[in-house]
Order: structure tokens, then sequence, then C-alpha cells
């Protein structure tokens, strides 16, 4: 009878602890599962834009060179000058009827050094020493839209013409985004002279050539632009890009 009490006192002393056990590794079992649930959630990630509408101050040099790779052997060794003058290379584009006209934009930091700097006696004798001929042509544009995205063509168009109202041109011309994609035409950056944002500056890629040489013919083309207050026939070089920085 004795022993019999035990194990009954025995019995009612282990399911307490048992029961507590169970519990235990219950919660243990539930705080792991929540915490690799945490753990594994998906975090969204925001896509990186590629465009850029912060005002951008450019200094665009056009000029016809004799051999491109002295010329660029010369303008190489000229950089640490453009850097004194708050110059920075960016982009280098060769003519596509002719190669041997270069088109370089530099981005600045001051205008006015860059003006300056243009008229500076050591870079005309820079471009001579690289076999710049004829009179060189400068630009100082604002730009205030860019698409820095890679896409899979490098001819690009630059036209420079001018308009009535940089607002009313502006609007206009994004209006007409379709049409010019349906062209083979895609907008690379646009923006206008330092001086006066009626002389507007833009550059697109040509995606189709044949597409994109038709339409710049095209009466569709003609009206738009008669409608956007562009005053005028643009000038247009087609150049292909050589080097980025």
């Amino acid at each position: 009878m004795k022993h019999t009490r035990l194990a009954c006192m025995l019995l009612y002393v282990a399911i307490p602890f048992f029961f507590t056990s169970c519990g235990g590794g219950g919660t243990e079992n539930k705080t792991s599962t929540d915490s690799t649930a945490a753990d594994s959630a998906t975090v969204a990630v925001t896509p990186k834009t590629t465009t850029i509408t912060t005002p951008q101050s450019m200094m665009v040099a056009t000029h016809k060179v004799s051999n491109y790779a002295k010329w660029k052997t010369s303008y190489d060794a000229h950089d640490s000058a453009r850097l004194v003058n708050g110059i920075h290379s960016y982009v280098i584009g060769r003519g596509e009827k002719d190669s041997n006209m270069v088109m370089v934009a530099v981005k600045v930091d001051d205008m006015a050094k860059a003006k300056a700097f243009a008229k500076d006696p050591s870079l005309k004798q820079a471009m001579q020493k690289g076999g710049v001929t004829g009179m060189p042509s400068f630009s100082f544009v604002t730009m205030t839209f860019q698409d820095t995205a890679t896409i899979s063509s490098d001819l690009r168009s630059r036209t420079t013409f001018t308009v009535k109202d940089w607002d009313a041109w502006q609007k206009a011309f994004q209006e007409g985004e379709q049409q010019r994609k349906d062209n083979g035409i895609a907008l690379r950056a646009y923006g206008h002279d330092a001086d006066d944002d009626k002389k507007v500056v833009l550059v697109t890629a040509i995606m189709d050539t044949t597409k994109a040489y038709a339409y710049w013919k095209s009466d569709m083309l003609k009206q738009r632009r008669a409608a956007s207050g562009v005053v005028g026939e643009p000038e247009r070089f087609v150049y292909r890009v050589v080097k980025r920085y």
C-alpha cells in the first residue's frame, strides 16, 4: 500500500513538469518559426531612375581634325588644364558623314570660367598641336533633361533651333514622345543656351536610321515643329559616340 501511495505521489509531481516542458518546447519552436519568417520576408527595392532633371552646365566644342588619333592624344594631354578650370570630359563624338569632324561635350562647374577657357591662348595652341583645322565652334548650354540609360545604339543627332517660348515648346515636345519612338528616335537629352532659353539644343539616339531620316523630312514633323513654336530650320549634326567618360 505504501508503495502504491508513493508511486501515485511521484506521478502527480511528474505530470506538471511534463506539460511545462512541452509548453516551453512549443514556445521555442514558434519563436524560431516566426523569426525565420521575418528573416525571409521579401524586401521591396525601388528601381533606380536613369533620368536627370537637375540643370547641368555644359560646353560643347565642334571642330575638324586632320587625324583623329593624333588629336585624341593631344586632347588627353590637356586634361589637367581643363580640370583646373572646373571642366570635366563627358562625351566625344565623330561625325557620321565625316569622321574627322569631332564633337566634344564637357561638364563645367563654372560657366564664366568655361567661357574664359574657350578663349585662352593655351587651348588654341593645344588644338593646333592636335591638328584642329579651321575655326572651332563653341556653345555653352544648360541641359535640363538627361536620360542615362544604356541603349543599343551609339548613333546620335544633336539638333539646335530657336523657339518662340521655352515652356510652350517643352510641353509640345513631351507630347510627341510616342511619335518619335514610332519613327526610330529615342530622347537622350535637351536643354537651352546658357544665356537664352529660346535657343534649344536636343540630343536624340537614332534607333532606326531609315525611319529617323524619313521622319526628319516628313510633313508630320514640320507640322509638329510649327505647332510647338519652332522658328526657322533646325541645324542637325549626326555623330557616333566613340568615347564616354
